[in-house]
């Protein structure tokens, strides 16, 4: 698939001091709002994991649920979302994790995945790594395994790549 990183480059916007001061956030927004961008940047995920290998996608809160619902479809795969704190009904289990701006908490549903599920994670930003950790956190204490991360963006100077015990792929890193 031939992909052009300037023509994605370019659909994002850095949003300074946000959430809060220091802070650089990558909006993708205008990324997702074209539809060919878009569709590009789910087909390279969909591409690079191969058809046929993927059980269950775990998208993270919010973003990430915007790319793994049709990376899934693509896939012929389960959605499953990874969410905040106190927003999913049901038993779920949890995970406490680090942010480059505070701490957050991660559910997913205790029977979203079964044992021996073959597992993509996908959320638009790898950064400081804590939220992608949490998640195969998660997926491995129901059984999952865990096949590989997907991202849009990686921050590459936060070396958030280092708490990654899987592969991953971005598909910009800055």
């Amino acid at each position: 698939m031939q992909l052009d990183p300037a023509v994605l480059a370019d659909r994002i916007r850095d949003v300074p001091d946000y959430p809060k001061p220091g802070v650089v956030f990558k909006d993708v927004t205008p990324l997702l709002g074209d539809h060919v961008t878009f569709s590009t940047a789910v087909d390279w995920l969909v591409t690079r994991f191969g058809r046929g290998t993927v059980d269950k996608v775990v998208g993270i809160e919010a973003r990430g649920f915007i790319l793994a619902a049709p990376v899934a479809y693509h896939f012929g795969a389960g959605f499953v979302p990874a969410r905040k704190a106190g927003k999913l009904p049901g038993d779920t289990v949890t995970a406490t994790y680090d942010l480059e701006y505070g701490t957050e908490t991660l559910e997913l549903h205790r029977d979203a995945i079964a044992p021996g599920d073959r597992v993509l994670i996908v959320d638009d930003v790898l950064a400081t790594g804590g939220t992608a950790a949490a998640a195969i956190q998660l997926v491995e204490e129901l059984g999952g395994e865990v096949v590989g991360l997907g991202f849009l963006i990686e921050l590459a100077f936060l070396a958030g790549a280092e708490r990654l015990k899987y592969d991953h792929v971005a598909l910009l890193t800055y």
